[in-house]
């Protein structure tokens, strides 16, 4: 009963509450609503079509999935549906399985996104480096732009159909130079003429560049000479029928396509809220209420013929910047998608393929993170690498494989700067000779001189102790000199041990008591003591009395004592 009580409460936590609004702001949201619905419906149309589901289906998760995200998700302006990232992952898919295969993918992801909420990983995303979500993000901007050269080429879509795009693009170049023909090249390079010189007119850029792109080249394209270019073709002014998603895909490539579909919902989704956050004033989103919103969205939508939906960052900046003030403002954008696709069914059925084709160049070109290029090459090869390798991977094989491979690399390199972080100083308290200590303290310095012995020797350890510098730090004070009877080990700036610093220091402890030298340990931090402890270095090194100390001046007191004048053997464990 206690663990369903649990449940209960989390599942409170999720459901909508009364604070999400605020009816004193719904003139703001009134307005950004419908401003968003502006820019989302040629978004929405672009991208069902360029997903293999058509127009329809796009417009449906416009509608569906940006409704039911607004009101269950976690953050106050993130706007949701057909995304170019989702469509990248969706097109082998359908051209693999067929178009019937999105509803049960959509389904199955939707109730992983459940499942990671109730987990509540969605705090995690922000251990992703930057340079793989660069890299990532810069990859499917590259597979957007190719994915329209069908319809930019006016080229059947398909010669498209192959699983790698850059063999699917030389495809449909190849088909193009076979048989030229110019109406559907002309019209989406007019789009995109249209979408930049509106875009830099100021005083124009309260209308959505891509929608007066839409409405201006479509209405060109009505003259008899675009009479042969391909169309969205009939939108049916009805309500979409439930119905229950046809298993029509094995279950081995179901939940492998299915968890990606989820991992690329979550990532956008909680990265475009990151975004959100970051262009208002105190406000904070949910990351796991928002992973549920998504999985709720992605389920619905599977019912009623959409295609699975992400949070979209363009749409959720442009609902910020419009002055939306509460979710309300996403909720109105998917009402007003529903009025437009019922009221203007038959204008929208004109609207040519290859409009659409000139308006996602525009995203996929913008979506090319120019400015993280610069800033990155002027950090460090290695997060220059991983952008480049990130991207590489997303564009010649899938997102998935990409982020796995680009925090893999980025692992790496990072383990392999931290490690390099690491090092040991040695610091003779004996002799006529010895060197002052770097960073001494004045306590030190008054050790130091009052305290001379030729057998005694002091190392200052800098760094994590962890599987990267293990080996180093067991090879380092092999070294120690013969005449070295005492080893004092200063620990004061070592943050982090793990198991195989610990397992490297136990091997140590065994080579040096074997040569009849005492290590002491001093100055541990509290992590180091902790893992020590539970390991059971410090019971052996205290087992004959007393070699783990606080600070540095008690373990210098202890030997000058005498207490450690004459070291016995300890036999290794």
């Amino acid at each position: 009963m206690t663990r369903i009580a649990g449940v209960l409460g989390t599942l409170r936590g999720f459901l909508p509450r009364r604070d999400d609004y605020d009816l004193r702001s719904w003139r703001q949201d009134l307005l950004a609503g419908l401003t968003v619905a502006v820019v989302a419906l040629p978004l929405a149309l672009a991208f069902g079509v360029t997903s293999g589901a058509g127009a329809v289906a796009g417009l449906i998760t416009a509608v569906v999935a940006g409704t039911l995200a607004a009101i269950f998700g976690g953050s106050n302006f993130q706007v949701s549906g057909p995304t170019g990232a989702m469509t990248v992952v969706l097109l082998p898919i359908v051209a693999t399985y067929g178009v019937q295969a999105l509803p049960i993918l959509g389904l199955v992801a939707g109730v992983i996104l459940l499942i990671l909420a109730f987990s509540g990983v969605g705090s995690y995303i922000n251990y992703i480096p930057w340079p793989v979500i660069s890299g990532f993000t810069n990859g499917i901007g590259i597979i957007i732009g190719l994915q329209q050269l069908p319809n930019f080429l006016g080229v059947p879509a398909e010669v498209a159909q192959h699983e790698n795009i850059l063999v699917a693009s030389w495809n449909v170049i190849q088909a193009f130079l076979a048989d030229p023909v110019w109406h559907a090249p002309v019209l989406t390079i007019l789009t995109v003429i249209v979408m930049v010189v509106w875009s830099g007119q100021p005083k124009l850029r309260a209308i959505p560049a891509g929608m007066v792109a839409l409405v201006v080249i479509t209405l060109v394209s009505l003259l008899p000479l675009f009479d042969p270019v391909p169309r969205i073709g009939m939108i049916p002014q009805t309500l979409p029928e439930i119905a229950w998603p046809a298993l029509n895909i094995d279950l081995t490539t179901l939940f492998r396509s299915a968890f990606a579909v989820a991992v690329l919902a979550a990532l956008e989704s909680l990265l475009s809220a990151v975004v959100a956050d970051s262009m208002t004033v105190g406000e904070r989103h949910d990351p796991n209420r928002e992973l549920f919103g998504q999985g709720v969205a992605n389920i619905a939508t599977s019912f009623v013929g959409g295609i699975p939906a992400t949070a979209a960052l363009a749409r959720t900046a442009v609902n910020v910047r419009s002055g939306a003030r509460t979710r309300l403002a996403a909720i109105i954008h998917g009402l007003t998608l529903f009025a437009i696709a019922w009221f203007l069914a038959p204008l929208a059925a004109q609207i040519p393929l290859a409009v659409l084709a000139g308006i996602l160049l525009v995203v996929a070109f913008r979506m090319i993170e120019r400015h993280a290029w610069r800033l990155i090459l002027r950090s460090t090869r290695s997060d220059m690498f991983v952008l480049v390798l990130t991207m590489v991977v997303t564009v010649l094989f899938d997102l998935i494989l990409a982020i796995e491979i680009g925090l893999i690399a980025a692992g790496v390199l990072f383990i392999i700067r931290v490690s390099r972080m690491f090092r040991i100083d040695k610091e003779y308290l004996a002799g006529e000779n010895f060197p002052t200590p770097r960073h001494a303290t004045e306590e030190e310095l008054a050790t130091t001189e009052r305290f001379r012995r030729e057998d005694f020797v002091a190392y200052r350890i800098e760094g994590p102790i962890f599987f990267g510098a293990a080996n180093r730090f067991f090879e380092r004070l092999l070294k120690v000199d013969k005449r070295i009877r005492i080893v004092l080990l200063r620990f004061g700036r070592v943050p982090v041990m793990d198991a195989t610093g610990v397992s490297a220091l136990n091997d140590l402890l065994d080579h040096l008591e074997r040569r009849n030298v005492t290590v002491l340990l001093a100055d541990l931090q509290e992590q180091p003591k902790e893992i020590l402890v539970r390991m059971g270095i410090v019971k052996r090194l205290n087992r004959d009395g007393q070699r783990v100390f606080d600070t540095t001046a008690d373990a210098v007191a202890a030997v000058e004592a005498g207490a450690f004048s004459e070291p016995e053997a300890t036999p290794a464990d």
